[in-house]
């Protein structure tokens, strides 16, 4: 696992050159992220050319994560963790959900990323602070960044190797042009980031030259061996049954590949469609439009008229239509971004506008007030959210799924909008914390194909 004391001190990063140098030598690499996170497996995949799985125990649950981490895992490969946040940051006191609980369940070593700035030997202090507090996780080496010069390596090297007794295997210094754009929540996507290869390749060479490669290779053999555990998934079912078309293009590209695979497994086809340039929806028999960052590209996914009319259209004709975030935005009847207004689909009776601080983010617990074909009364839910969109005009009377427990949602009480057989929320559910969310999107889409064909 490659972890650090607190956010933004430039793990992805040190991950990125760390797998790019494994990758160009030959050797696989299965890549893991820690927590609720869309961009940073982007970028992993870029790099490894393998999908990313997120591991997240309060979404996903414990045993679940060390199955996903098992399953997607193999002998011939390295696999490699990014941590999220801080190392200890969590949402239990007792920090089972923090990356280094998660450390302790897959009993892996961990890389500590330290942000060097404006300290010297208070640098080892951080790190005892990590090794000791609990749970108590393997941390085997470190790497110090944003270095300001040889003085301060210096200090801080022998500090840690002093009073931590762990190796400093590497020592960045500052470099402003090796950086990743940052946004409100988080990292930009690969998609957004002119020449993200090249950011790669000169991480890569980065850790080369700054870090001891052979010491943190060594890590990966150090790791506890595992027992592979039966897989708990059930039947697949054979054949497709019935056609999901997916909104996937850049501003659509929030999906956990789970919630992709859940939907095969239960029988659908996918087909995925682009919002920005496609001129009407293709022959499918329910819609699933996932998050991203819609904002970026208001004056395209507006002037696509043709696909906004067929949208609102089927959404009345019946057809299911999961939608999370920023899939609930491109529903709304117009959005107000940067002073300018940007008619959308008007499926949903209300304006969306933009504030400069977070409407909702972090973790969100919901609880089901009514039955629907989606979700049953009185069913928890645990999911996450992040936007700092809300409506500005009134939601009206309408039938919401869920009243928030923990988090914001739509209106701050309720999410989760209801509407014929579409569902859309500023949700975003882990299918596997929601084993029947596959099961019964694809019967929905199945009941809708078989009205339809009659």
């Amino acid at each position: 696992m490659v972890s650090a004391s607190h956010k933004s001190s430039g793990k992805t990063l040190v991950s990125l050159g760390i797998m790019h140098n494994l990758v160009h030598d030959g050797i696989g690499v299965n890549s893991f992220k820690k927590g609720p996170d869309y961009i940073d497996p982007m970028w992993h995949r870029l790099v490894t050319g393998r999908e990313c799985r997120n591991l997240d125990p309060f979404l996903m649950g414990s045993e679940a994560c060390l199955d996903s981490f098992l399953g997607n895992s193999d002998e011939q490969s390295f696999s490699l963790i990014e941590g999220n946040h801080g190392f200890h940051d969590g949402m239990d006191i007792d920090g089972s959900d923090s990356s280094a609980g998660l450390a302790g369940l897959l009993q892996t070593p961990v890389l500590l990323v330290v942000d060097s700035r404006k300290m010297n030997r208070g640098a080892a202090a951080i790190v005892k602070g990590m090794q000791s507090m609990p749970p108590e996780a393997d941390i085997a080496g470190v790497v110090l960044n944003q270095l300001h010069g040889p003085r301060q390596e210096e200090k801080q090297r022998e500090a840690i190797e002093r009073f931590c007794g762990i190796p400093v295997l590497g020592a960045i210094p500052k470099d402003k042009e090796l950086v990743i754009a940052e946004r409100h929540l988080g990292l930009t996507t690969v998609g957004e980031t002119s020449g993200a290869e090249t950011v790669i390749r000169k991480a890569g060479k980065r850790i080369a030259e700054s870090c001891d490669l052979d010491a943190i290779r060594s890590l990966f053999q150090r790791a506890t061996s595992l027992e592979r555990r039966v897989e708990k998934k059930g039947n697949r079912t054979t054949g497709a049954l019935v056609t999901i078309g997916v909104f996937r293009d850049p501003a659509f590209c929030f999906y956990y590949p789970e919630n992709l695979e859940a939907l095969e497994e239960s029988g659908a086809r996918l087909v995925f469609i682009n919002a920005l340039s496609d001129p009407a929806l293709p022959d499918v028999d329910a819609l699933y439009i996932g998050g991203g960052f819609p904002e970026s590209f208001f004056g395209e996914l507006s002037n696509n008229l043709g696909l906004l009319r067929n949208i609102k259209e089927i959404v009345e004709a019946g057809m299911p239509l999961y939608a999370e975030c920023g899939g609930l935005i491109y529903l709304c009847r117009s959005a107000q971004y940067e002073g300018k207004t940007y008619p959308l689909a008007g499926v949903l009776p209300f304006d969306i506008g933009f504030q400069l601080q977070p409407a909702g983010h972090g973790y969100l617990d919901l609880k089901s007030c009514v039955d629907s074909p989606w979700f049953t009364n009185d069913e928890r839910i645990k999911a996450h959210e992040f936007h700092y969109s809300k409506p500005i005009s009134p939601t009206g009377e309408g039938v919401y799924q869920f009243d928030v427990i923990r988090g914001y949602g739509v209106t701050g009480m309720r999410d989760g909008i209801l509407h014929r057989k579409m569902f859309a929320s500023f949700a975003h559910l882990h299918a596997t914390g929601n084993p029947g969310w596959g099961r019964k999107f694809v019967a929905l889409a199945t009941e809708y194909r078989t009205k339809k064909t009659y």
